[in-house]
Formats: C-alpha cells, sequence, structure tokens
C-alpha cells in the first residue's frame, strides 16, 4: 500500500480468505507517497500486522496483492496481483507519469522501463502477475498500454461495490446515524487534486446551506482521503467551519464515505469515483459541480456521466437543477465501469486461490456491510426564518442564521446558542436539558422559564419552553396569556413523520409578532408536507410542567 485509499481498497478484498486459517496477511507500506503517513495510521487503527519494506523486500510471499502501480513494487517476490483503486481509469494527475495517461494504466509504472521502455520489455509485459479489472473496456485499455499485460488482465468486478450493493437494505440504518429521518439527504463528494470540488469551488459547501432550509435538507461531505492527508483533518475542519456550523456532516474516509452515498437522496459531485459508486447503486439525482479540467480523460464512464447530468450553476439553483434530472444516465455510466456485479468476490476467490495453488473454501463469499457508524455533526443553534402566510397555510423555511440574508425573525435556542445570538433573538425556545438531577435538584417550570426570559432578554418578542412531550408553551410580551403550540405528526407511505416543535412556534411567531390572535388550527408548511398545528391557552398544568 501507498496510501490510506489503496489501503481501503485492499480491506475490501481481504473476505476472500475470511474463516482460512492457512492464510496469514500482512501490510507494507511502499515507499515514495507523499499520502503514506495517512496509509500508516489507517493500517495501524485496523490492527493488522505491519512489515517494514525493507524486510518485505527480502521475504518470498505465495501472493503479493497491491492497490497502486506505483512504487519499487517489482522488488517483491511473489505472484504479484493488481487490483486498482478508483472506478473507470476516468482521471490523469497533472505532472505524474505520462502526459495524459490514465491514474492506473500508465505505462511509466506498468512496464519495467517505464513509458521509454524498449520494445522487448513491452513484449515481456510488466511486472505484474495479473491484473483483476472491473470491467472488460478497461482491459482493452490495458492492452493498449501494454499488449502483454492485456494478456494478463482478468475482469472479476470491483470488491468495493460490492459492499455497497450488499448493504442497500441498511439504508435507513445510515441516516438514522446520520440524524438525516425524514429530510433529503444531499452529498457532496470531492475528489482531490487542482480540479476538484473542494479547490474549485471552496465556498459551495456553505453556500448550499444557506440555501437548504434545515427542516428539510441535510448536507454530508464526502472529501478523498488524499486530500484529508494533504491538510489533515484539523486544517480541512477549519476550512470548513461555516458549512459545518451550520449542520453539515463530514462524513469518514474510511467506510463511512459508502454508507453516506447509500443514504443520500442526491449527489452533487466532481469527477471523482464517488459518483459511478452511487450511480450504480440507485438511480438517484447527480448534480455536476465542475467539469474536471484537464484531469478528466474523455470517454471513459466518468466522462460519460458528467456530460449527462445537469450541471450546478449558483447554489441557488440546486432545487431546479434537481428537478432536471432525467433517471438513467447515472445507471448507464455505472454499467461501462463495472461488470460482474454481485459476483465480484467470487471471481477473486477463484483468481487468488488458484495463484496460491491451493483448494478454496467451498463456503461463498459474503461481502462485509458497511457500519452504521455516526459522525460528528454541530446542530445548529439559531435560525433566520423565513414566513409566508396564505390564509391558515404558514410556510417555514428555517435557515442556520448569519448563513445567508436575514429572515422575517431570528429563532434561538437558549442553552445551546452562544450569548450573541440569545440576546438578537425575536424568538427564544429552550429544550429540556439531557442531564440527570444532582443531589439538590432543580427544574423549570414551562410558565417560570419564558417570564425569565423576556425578562432578561428585553429585544425578545416572544419566548418558548418545548416541554418533552413536543408542546410548547409560548408567552408573547406585553400579554398576560400563554399559547399551548402542538405539531401533529403525518402519516406518509406507513411512516410517522414528525416535525421540529421550534418550527411550529416560529409559525405563531408570524402572527403574535403583529399583536395578532394566531388561528386555533392552521398549516404549516415545512418542504412539500403540510403539519397541522395547534393553538390554545395553555392550561395551569401544561405551565407548571417541569422541564
Amino acid at each position: 500500500m501507498r496510501s490510506a485509499v489503496a489501503l481501503y481498497r485492499l480491506l475490501d478484498v481481504l473476505p476472500v480468505f475470511a474463516g482460512d486459517g492457512r492464510i496469514s496477511p500482512s501490510f507494507t507500506l511502499v515507499p515514495g507517497s507523499e499520502f503514506s503517513a495517512d496509509a500508516l495510521a489507517a493500517v495501524d487503527g485496523s490492527g493488522a500486522r505491519i512489515v517494514p519494506w525493507e524486510q518485505a523486500l527480502t521475504t518470498s510471499y505465495s501472493l503479493v496483492l497491491v492497490a497502486s502501480p506505483k512504487g519499487d513494487l517489482r522488488l517483491l517476490h511473489g505472484h504479484r496481483v493488481l487490483l486498482p483503486h478508483g472506478a473507470g481509469f476516468s482521471k490523469t494527475i497533472r505532472g505524474e507519469g505520462s502526459p495524459g495517461s490514465a491514474s492506473g494504466l500508465d505505462p511509466k509504472y506498468l512496464l519495467p522501463g517505464g513509458a521509454t521502455g524498449a520494445a522487448e520489455e513491452e513484449e515481456e509485459g510488466g511486472w505484474a502477475t495479473v491484473h483483476a479489472l472491473a470491467h472488460p473496456h478497461q482491459v482493452d485499455r490495458l492492452r493498449a498500454a501494454s499488449p502483454r499485460d492485456g494478456e494478463q488482465a482478468r475482469v472479476v468486478g470491483d470488491p468495493t461495490l460490492e459492499r455497497l450493493l450488499a448493504s442497500h437494505s441498511l439504508r435507513d440504518r445510515y441516516r438514522a446515524a446520520l440524524g438525516t429521518g425524514a429530510r433529503q439527504l444531499v452529498a457532496i463528494a470531492s475528489t482531490w487534486g487542482p480540479e476538484s470540488l473542494l479547490r474549485r469551488r471552496p465556498g459551495l459547501p456553505a453556500e448550499l446551506a444557506a440555501v437548504l432550509p434545515h427542516d428539510t435538507h441535510q448536507l454530508a461531505l464526502v472529501v478523498h482521503p488524499n486530500e484529508r492527508a494533504r491538510i489533515g483533518d484539523f486544517e480541512l475542519r477549519e476550512h470548513l467551519a461555516p458549512a459545518l456550523d451550520a449542520g453539515m456532516a463530514l462524513v469518514g474516509a474510511h467506510e463511512q464515505w459508502a454508507a453516506t452515498l447509500i443514504a443520500a437522496d442526491a449527489l452533487i459531485t466532481d469527477h471523482g469515483s464517488a459518483a459511478l459508486y452511487y450511480a450504480a447503486v440507485a438511480d438517484r439525482p447527480v448534480l455536476g459541480a465542475c467539469d474536471g479540467g484537464d484531469e478528466l480523460i474523455a470517454g471513459t464512464p466518468m466522462a460519460r456521466l458528467l456530460g449527462s447530468v445537469p450541471r450546478l450553476g449558483p447554489a441557488g439553483e440546486i432545487h431546479r437543477q434537481l428537478t432536471a434530472y432525467r433517471p438513467g444516465a447515472g445507471r448507464d455510466a455505472a454499467r461501462a465501469a463495472f461488470a460482474e456485479q454481485g459476483h465480484a468476490l467470487d471471481r477473486m476467490k477463484e483468481l487468488l486461490y488458484r495463484l496460491l495453488g491451493l483448494p478454496a473454501p467451498s463456503a461463498p463469499v459474503e461481502p462485509r456491510t458497511l457500519p452504521a457508524a455516526a459522525p460528528t455533526t454541530r446542530t445548529p443553534a439559531a435560525f433566520d426564518v423565513f414566513v409566508d402566510r396564505d390564509g391558515d397555510r404558514v410556510r417555514v423555511d428555517r435557515v442556520p442564521a448569519h448563513a445567508g440574508p436575514p429572515g422575517h425573525h431570528l429563532a434561538v435556542e437558549h442553552g445551546a446558542a452562544g450569548e450573541r445570538s440569545v440576546r438578537s433573538a425575536g424568538l427564544l425556545y429552550r429544550r429540556a436539558l439531557a442531564a440527570g438531577p444532582g443531589p439538590l435538584d432543580t427544574a423549570w417550570t414551562a410558565g417560570g422559564w419564558s417570564a425569565h426570559a423576556l425578562g432578561r432578554y428585553p429585544g425578545c418578542r416572544a419566548a418558548a419552553a418545548v416541554l418533552p412531550c413536543g408542546t410548547g408553551v409560548l408567552r408573547v410580551r406585553g400579554d398576560d396569556r400563554l399559547f399551548a403550540v402542538r405539531i401533529e405528526p403525518v402519516a406518509e407511505d406507513g411512516r410517522v413523520v414528525r416535525a421540529d416543535p421550534a418550527a411550529a412556534l416560529s409559525a405563531v411567531h408570524s402572527w403574535v409578532a403583529k399583536r395578532e390572535d394566531p388561528p386555533a388550527s392552521f398549516h404549516c408548511l415545512l418542504g412539500h408536507r403540510a403539519f397541522r398545528v395547534l393553538v390554545s391557552p395553555a392550561t395551569e398544568a401544561e405551565q407548571d410542567r417541569t422541564f
């Protein structure tokens, strides 16, 4: 391995040896990569055995699996099987190898003499015993680079795709881990290098956070491991702070990215391989954010995909562009990248055990499903709220505060937002604290806290307590009455969708801010869903409820 992404590809292959005590896997780091530090950390975290490179060079192995053709791999002793990582050989890396050659198919790395190797060297073939490829078209492209290597190629499919296909039924679990709920999950995928999404459009995540309402949409960002290694997770999070503060999830580089693709309802992408994996699993909307520049190779599966899906212009156009997506484009491109779907590990098992000279275990190979790991996310606690009233229907769009233009009012969660936001709030609300009671417990009543909040924050128009049952007890400045606000769930395709009570409080605020009495019943529109809201005078019991 040379990088973390190469390691992850190798780990996806290892289930072919599961349960076989005759096989003893170990890993070594091929020197020469700027991303090697993250690779070592990743393999150390997996608990695998690491063999120093110098020791690996003096040892004879039955089988050598590699996921990148770069480095002095011909010095390793044993049958060498090259498993290219990524999908489709769609990218050329500027300033590396032979100009214009696809990364993974570059003669500089495949042939003994490199790109300028002698004809006799090319006839002898390269250093790899077998190239395990994902599609017959890739064999043709390899044959064009090296006829002898093309003869040594075998189409086995893509082991990483097998994990995504096997995990599709876990979609609800992945969405629960992300905290998506009934919202639309929009994933953003960025590869690495100067033409990547994060280099070409670094502000796009924050721009999307400013136009996608919190109650209807969630953002999740998938970043290539090489880009994370280049600047480190700390600096990456600092660069992304505006979008992360608005609630965007930054998902993990190993396994979590693939689970996020399964969970997503739409993908915004550059020319990285993640888009082809996404398209192979389900035919959902894909938008191109940038064109790949001189890194994208014409005629490849990724070029076909980007050429057939809508192109995202300004972030504000996302709703229209998602609507413009037409099914079929993604699937066609994925079929050009991945063959043997559903059978890749079986094909890999046949190939590897034949090279080992061992009878293969009779049990079928099962791809390992992806874990449902929860990324660390920041939940917004202050919102610019946009309200549009039309009779008994009130549309509410809550956007994280200061992400875009100011809304009709600022709604802030006390106890979660900073003091500056709290002092600026038009609507201030508080939820029950999660901590358990201490030896001398105290708790606010709904009526007591709302009165305290209006007394302490003179700029606040209304304050509300969100009780554990979901009822909001709302107090309006200058009015002795307290209102009980309840938002009812919506039945949808055999499921129940529940809205945040704070969204209903913002809807009621549109009346009380104008000194108007709210109706006893109205509909709060969050995206395409209409939730019935009931408003009544708060009972003494509701006012005295502690939280």
